[in-house]
């Protein structure tokens, strides 16, 4: 039976370049401080020996786990789902693994959860956290080095979406094409980029006199969508703009079921612009949310921490682009 091959060890590769471990070990880990000749050789060495060091081992070396953690609150939601895809892959081609934890929308299990993950971790994002000002900062206190997405904060690296700006902009069309009542259906209370929204719907109505949002609280998914659908049809309203695209979906469902034309007798419009809103039946108006950027750019952000630059804490927020299409039209005479 034939045997595999030994596996090439770093003190293999220290043998052939005629250097202690320890030089070997600073130079496979970039240290600038070695003689260039000799690190010179020690590369040549690893690369004739193929050396490759175990993830194990380095971690070790580093005294990192090459892990970072990344919190949301609600994995479920394909928004969430996008900005991990941006993460991991980023996070991916620098050597980097992802540990995902769902905090379920709960405001004491995402803090338990960010603490407990950056035990096991190099590092945390917190995607989205739901706790308020006071609570978050205590938290990021605690978990450094963190970066925050999609909310707004000077005690860490902050990447999101300018919702308000594009919230803004879809009321800008509705007004434009005859509708003044409106009914927003808003998302969870907690939320930042719910108080975004609320904030557009604030400035808009306060600059358009002849115009009236009326607010139906909601929730964030399908569901939530349906069952409002009763308020809305009762509300008088000709538009409605969604907290998100799953509510729009949800409110749109049981609108047409029950025989509500869209967007003859009223428009919908929802945010995020998620894989199937394209396909809904009609297709959905809604904001495209540059998603899969968020979380590169919150991967970048971390990096930044991980190999210590020194840079201050800084907000990067990308602006999400109006897609019109068929459930938006003009307001019923």
């Amino acid at each position: 039976m034939s045997r595999s091959p030994k596996r090439v060890t770093i003190a293999d590769v220290a043998a052939k370049a005629g250097v202690s471990l320890s030089t070997v070990s600073r130079v496979l880990n970039g240290n600038i401080t070695v003689d260039p000749a000799m690190a010179e050789r020690v590369r040549a060495a690893a690369a004739e020996l193929q050396y490759s060091a175990s993830p194990l081992a380095r971690s070790l070396v580093l005294g990192r786990t090459q892990t970072v953690a990344v919190v949301v609150p609600d994995l479920g939601n394909p928004t969430f789902q996008e900005i991990l895809r941006g993460l991991s892959r980023a996070a991916g081609s620098a050597g980097y693994h992802v540990l995902v934890a769902d905090s379920a929308e709960s405001v004491d299990e995402e803090r338990a959860l960010a603490l407990t993950t950056r035990r096991r971790t190099d590092g945390v994002v917190l995607c989205a956290p739901r706790m308020d000002d006071d609570a978050l900062a205590a938290t990021l206190a605690e978990l450094s080095p963190v970066v925050v997405v999609n909310r707004d904060t000077a005690d860490a690296p902050a990447v999101g979406a300018d919702y308000r700006s594009a919230f803004t902009e879809i009321l800008e069309h509705l007004y434009g094409v005859g509708h003044r009542r409106l009914v927003f259906l808003s998302g969870n209370p907690r939320s930042a980029s719910n108080a975004a929204r609320v904030a557009a719907v604030s400035a808009f109505t306060a600059a358009h006199v002849d115009v009236a949002v009326v607010e139906i609280p909601c929730g964030v998914d399908v569901d939530s969508g349906a069952r409002v659908a009763g308020e809305v049809r009762i509300s008088g309203a000709t538009a409605v703009l969604a907290y998100n695209d799953l509510v729009a979906m949800g409110v749109m469902g049981a609108l047409r079921r029950d025989g509500v034309r869209i967007p003859e007798d009223i428009s919908v419009a929802g945010f995020d612009d998620i894989p199937y809103a394209k396909w809904t039946s009609p297709t959905l108006t809604t904001a495209s949310v540059p998603t899969e950027a968020v979380g590169a750019r919150a991967w970048e952000a971390m990096r930044g921490l991980l190999s210590g630059d020194g840079a201050a804490p800084t907000t990067e927020w990308l602006r999400p682009v109006v897609a019109l299409r068929e459930s938006t039209g003009p307001a019923p005479a």
